[in-house]
């Protein structure tokens, strides 16, 4: 076997990277009805277009911080067995799994954290596989699990970092050294509901009040809403959006991540995957969410807005997506990191997971020791947010 580190995405071609199952929309096999079939393990972020868009816009790069470095396990004859989206990184933001108390204590130790590796997908808060495989999935998890930790030594790298990862990758990265940390987010689950109203149906009767008067409230200010996707999103319809996420981005992290040309090319590329929840007033849009579409579940992203309105952010990101997946028949919603607000509006607490190779074996105890006590915070965390659910049936968190 061989790994090699790749500079670009374009190192793959795109048939390439096709061969991973979460990479494309539809499976190969056609439904009974002769059309495309979709592909229930599909994410968006994993497509060969969301991460070209990002390396040829400049939001990935020497610049930025975040240097290409995909991970690519193939055969003596040139064969790919496996892969990882992988970045050389020169600091910690945009990463969402934080980790600048670590690098701050090793350095005052003298040793040099950065660069480190950073296996994920840039600036996405969204589980989804990190071990990408093509066949023997287990077999080449563990192979290319212990690859990454050859590599981030062999390179004398400080750490190797996969967030938002799945538990079947996380089990391979355990078993390679690596350490398991966990965190928490709050998801929509759609338990097979006709409408927004059927779901409600399944709060108790003080919280199915609080947000019927809080969706009422939102719109009162003759406020519509719309949802654009695919030949929707014209540039004019991308210059209105970025216009709010620059607004909370500058507010949020004092540089956004992400720039104008970046939302063009997705739009381009991946417009049927992309819906942007927009609200208007008075014939003008004043704040919308961007969402992407994976083939079982809603990726609630970025929101921003040019009018301050009681209530309008919950019903953009959090009110609308649910009604949007529900009426798609989607699993799930992801409305991104953190956000106990979010449970009040029936998103249910889920714990997400990394997983950290750290080379010096000091550091990685001292590290081991800050997770364990870290890990039990969060798993009381879950219970509480299980015991204050606005469900009126207790759901065990994930």
């Amino acid at each position: 076997m061989i790994l090699r580190n790749i500079s670009s995405i374009q190192g793959f071609s795109s048939d390439e990277w096709a061969l991973f199952s979460e990479t494309g929309k539809y499976t190969a096999a056609l439904s009974d009805d002769g059309n495309l079939q979709n592909n229930k393990s599909y994410n968006p972020f994993l497509s060969y277009a969301y991460l070209s868009a990002l390396e040829d816009s400049g939001c990935v790069g020497e610049a930025t911080g975040w240097v290409p470095c995909h991970l690519r396990l193939e055969t003596q004859q040139g064969r790919l067995l496996a892969a990882a989206p992988a970045y050389l990184k020169s600091h910690s933001q945009g990463e969402y799994v934080f980790d600048h108390g670590w690098a701050e204590a090793f350095e005052r130790a003298g040793g040099q954290y950065y660069p480190k590796l950073q296996l994920g997908i840039p600036f996405t808060p969204a589980t989804g596989a990190r071990l990408l495989t093509t066949d023997t999935p287990a077999t080449q998890r563990a192979l290319l699990s212990s690859a990454i930790a050859q590599f981030t030594d062999h390179n004398q790298l400080s750490s190797a970092h996969v967030t938002f990862a799945e538990m079947a990758d996380i089990q391979a990265l355990t078993e390679a050294g690596f350490l398991h940390r966990k965190d928490q987010q709050f998801h929509f689950k759609n338990n097979g509901f006709q409408d927004y109203n059927d779901f409600l149906e399944e709060l108790i009767s003080r919280k199915r009040k609080a947000l019927k008067r809080e969706r009422r409230e939102a719109l009162s200010n003759g406020i519509s809403i719309d949802w654009l996707t695919g030949k929707d999103l014209t540039e004019d319809i991308w210059d209105k959006f970025y216009a709010f996420y620059m607004d909370t981005g500058s507010r949020k992290w004092g540089r956004p991540y992400l720039n104008r040309e970046f939302y063009s090319l997705i739009g381009e590329r991946m417009g049927d995957d992309i819906v942007l929840i927009m609200a208007k007033r008075d014939g003008r849009y004043i704040a919308g969410a961007i969402n992407f579409i994976g083939g079982d579940r809603l990726f609630g992203r970025h929101w921003g807005c040019i009018e301050d309105h009681p209530f309008l952010h919950f019903e953009v990101c959090y009110h609308q997506a649910i009604d949007y997946a529900i009426a798609h028949k989607l699993s799930v919603v992801e409305a991104g990191a953190q956000g106990e607000h979010k449970l009040a509006r029936g998103y249910e607490p889920v714990t997400t997971h990394s997983a950290h190779y750290i080379s010096h074996s000091g550091f990685r105890d001292a590290v081991a020791q800050y997770l364990r006590r870290e890990t039990r915070e969060v798993d009381m965390n879950n219970s509480y947010y299980a015991e204050h659910s606005p469900f009126r049936k207790f759901h065990q968190p994930d």
